[in-house]
C-alpha cells in the first residue's frame, strides 16, 4: 500500500486561440443598422466569402442615468427601458482598437454596454475558413 499522496489534477488547458475575438454590444433598434454598417467596414463579421455578418437579437435594455450622465434616452434618475437589440459579430484580434472605435462612433450611447471575448480554435474539423472539412454522409 502507497503512503505517498495522490497526484494533483492536470489542470485544463484551454483550446488555442484563432487570433479572432467576439465582440457583443446592446444598442437601440433604431441604431443597429448604423452599427452593423460601421462593424463591417472596420473588418468585423468576416468569414470566409463573406462581410458583415453578425447575430441579432432583439430584447429589452434597462438603466437610469445617475447625476452627471448625458443621456441620449431619457431623463436623470428616472428609470428607462428602450427597445434594443444583441449584435454579436467575429473580427480578428489584429483590428480590435479599430474595431471598437467604429462601434462607439456609430453607437447613440454616452457609454455603450459592450463585452468583447477570445474565440478558441474550431478543431480540426474544420478549415481556416471555418468550413466543415467533410460533411457526413446523411442515414
Amino acid at each position: 500500500m502507497s503512503t505517498e499522496p495522490p497526484a494533483p489534477e492536470t489542470p485544463a488547458t484551454e483550446p488555442p486561440s484563432t487570433g479572432h475575438h467576439c465582440l457583443v454590444v446592446y444598442v437601440p433598434a433604431t441604431h443597429a443598422e448604423q452599427v452593423l454598417r460601421a462593424l463591417g467596414d472596420a473588418g468585423a463579421g468576416r468569414a470566409g466569402p463573406y462581410s458583415h455578418s453578425a447575430f441579432v437579437s432583439r430584447g429589452t435594455g434597462r438603466f437610469t442615468p445617475l447625476p452627471g450622465a448625458r443621456p441620449a434616452i431619457g431623463e436623470i434618475g428616472t428609470p428607462q427601458e428602450v427597445d434594443e437589440v444583441r449584435i454579436e459579430t467575429l473580427y480578428p484580434a489584429a483590428v480590435r482598437e479599430h474595431v471598437l472605435q467604429a462601434m462607439a462612433g456609430a453607437h447613440p450611447y454616452e457609454v455603450p454596454a459592450f463585452a468583447t471575448f477570445p474565440v478558441h480554435d474550431r478543431g480540426p474539423s474544420f478549415d481556416e475558413q471555418g468550413r466543415l472539412r467533410s460533411r457526413p454522409d446523411p442515414a
